[in-house]
């Protein structure tokens, strides 16, 4: 069992990302984080947009430290629930935007994937999906 993201993967991670988006017809944004959220591998591809990086850090860190696609927290973040204000902690670092996805070994947390960068964040899943096929 692997102890942490292969880091032999990541940049073949990160193109495999804007190979997707390219195939998709956008520019996106992709970073990778190892177990502990630290940033260890990012992307940016020319024409994404300007804030684009951001939001691929904060959906990489908060799959990444949390274990969670970041989509699925959105049903855990709402008023009453176990995560409500969540987005709130650390600054803001913490999202529920579709878009972010852990990287395990069987059920070992070992990074996480990020993509910002469409309007619709249904691709910029597809396009984390691509990296996570790589590292996984």
């Amino acid at each position: 069992m692997k102890e942490k993201v292969d880091y032999s993967k990541i940049k073949k991670a990160l193109e495999a990302s804007e190979k997707k988006a390219a195939e998709l017809g956008i520019a996106v944004s992709t970073a990778i984080v190892d177990q502990y959220g630290d940033l260890v591998g990012f992307s940016r591809m020319e024409g994404a947009i300007k804030i684009s990086p951001k939001f691929a850090i904060s959906k990489a860190y908060t799959a990444g430290t949390i274990g969670m696609a970041t989509a699925d927290m959105a049903a855990y973040a709402g008023e009453g629930k176990p995560y409500q204000g969540m987005t709130d902690l650390f600054g803001g670092e913490l999202t529920v935007i579709a878009g972010g996805l852990p990287v395990k070994d069987g059920n070992k947390l070992v990074g996480g994937v990020g993509v910002g960068g469409s309007s619709d964040v249904s691709q910029d899943v597809e396009c984390a999906q691509a990296a996570l096929a790589v590292l996984s």
